[in-house]
């Protein structure tokens, strides 16, 4: 017998690998959908409302670093059913202190829960996706992001059902709770990495061969970071905004402001999926500065335009901010004996934007309006668009 993975194994860890990127996709959009109740329920602020999101990305930071080490001692299958054991938790109790506590305050540990579950389980799916990336021989990385937006949009949709049938915040989430659970400890059960056997980012013979000279130090790792972090916030911000902003800004019923996010987590998943076939014939640095004058044009509709309009505004937004996330990973990768310590730079500037940087922006809500704090996001693109040469595909060896 030889160490290589065989490819049935492989391919069955990749169906089910799938399933635990959409799992959490899908966790994730089932709160995000009942954020405009809970604001309305808790009769909260936007600078308010950006204090329980901000609990949420307390506890993502704090599980990102740490999920690394934990992963390579107890492999991705029991770190995600580890941070299973966190998330759910987190999101049952956020959603009984909302509804029956009727107060943010005992909101907050749950919130802290569902972030610190959530940091650990990214970070363990996508080293499962580098070892299935290996057995299988292909790149295939970009697919299970689709799939973890597949199962947002799915979120987002049977979240706009539910509120519109007024079901209670917590009965909502108990049953996610539930289906989510069955679901992940399934589907962990073909992972290839067991204990002791997943990647050590920060250990292997190529990481103490090139320890010298920290990532961190590297202009294009930074620059690369930048534009990750312009993408990560892009995404987060209509994560975290959208629903309410086309509530607040637009005044249209909760329900359809859960359809604009769905919109926009609908377009960023087919951006995903066919993305690839335009990154193939015209090159990162062309199809990226696209993506950015589309995030930059879709936020504008979104602001400015009538309610209908702004609908197709979401659509456009989501498809630009579709690929600056994994195409920033990827480049960040093109050297393989550097690619853990830069890769490990850029998911901390990117998921610090990503999770920090949507609260902030509530907080510009409070003085200007939810809906016009978004511009922000088209000046963030406007940056991101200088930056973008740094993630052009390696040349010949220059040296």
């Amino acid at each position: 017998m030889t160490e290589t993975i065989d490819m049935t194994r492989a391919v069955r860890a990749r169906n089910a690998l799938f399933a635990v990127f959409a799992a959490n996709g899908f966790a994730l959009a089932s709160w995000m959908a009942r954020v405009p109740d809970v604001k309305d329920l808790l009769q909260l602020t936007p600078g308010q409302l950006s204090v329980l999101l901000l609990s949420i990305s307390v506890g993502a930071l704090i599980g990102l670093p740490t999920a690394g080490r934990i992963s390579s001692r107890i492999g991705a299958k029991n770190t995600v059913r580890l941070a299973l054991v966190i998330l759910v938790p987190g999101l049952v109790l956020a959603a009984a202190a909302v509804t029956y506590g009727h107060s943010m305050y005992l909101a907050i540990p749950g919130l802290f829960l569902l972030g610190l579950g959530n940091g650990i389980w990214d970070v363990a799916q996508n080293l499962e996706g580098t070892l299935v990336e290996r057995g299988v021989n292909r790149a295939i990385m970009p697919w299970f992001h689709a799939a973890f937006s597949g199962g947002t949009v799915l979120g987002a949709l049977v979240g706009a059902l539910i509120v519109a049938l007024r079901v209670p915040i917590f009965a909502h989430m108990a049953v996610v709770a539930v289906g989510v659970t069955v679901l992940t400890l399934a589907a962990t059960g073909p992972f290839l990495s067991a204990a002791g056997t997943s990647s050590d980012p920060d250990g292997g013979d190529g990481a103490s061969a090139v320890r010298g000279r920290s990532a961190w130090t590297e202009p294009r790792t930074l620059l690369i970071g930048l534009m990750v972090l312009a993408a990560a916030f892009t995404e987060g911000t209509a994560n975290d905004w959208m629903a309410v902003a086309f509530v607040d800004g637009h005044g249209i019923d909760n329900a359809l402001g859960v359809v604009a996010l769905a919109v926009f987590l609908a377009f960023m998943t087919a951006g995903r999926i066919f993305g690839t076939v335009l990154l193939d014939r015209h090159g990162r640095v062309t199809v990226l500065r696209l993506m950015f004058v589309l995030a930059i044009v879709g936020c504008l509709l979104v602001v400015f335009a009538p309610a209908p309009l702004a609908f197709v505004g979401a659509a456009v937004w989501g498809v630009g901010a579709s690929l600056g996330f994994p195409v920033g990973m990827s480049a960040a990768a093109d050297d393989p004996a550097r690619a853990p310590m830069r890769i490990s730079v850029v998911s901390t500037i990117g998921y610090g934007a990503f999770l920090g940087g949507p609260p902030l922006l509530g907080f510009l809500g409070d003085h200007v309006g939810v809906l016009t704090a978004l511009l922000v996001v088209g000046l963030v693109s406007l940056v991101a668009l200088l930056v973008v040469p740094a993630a052009k595909e390696p040349g010949p060896a220059t040296g």
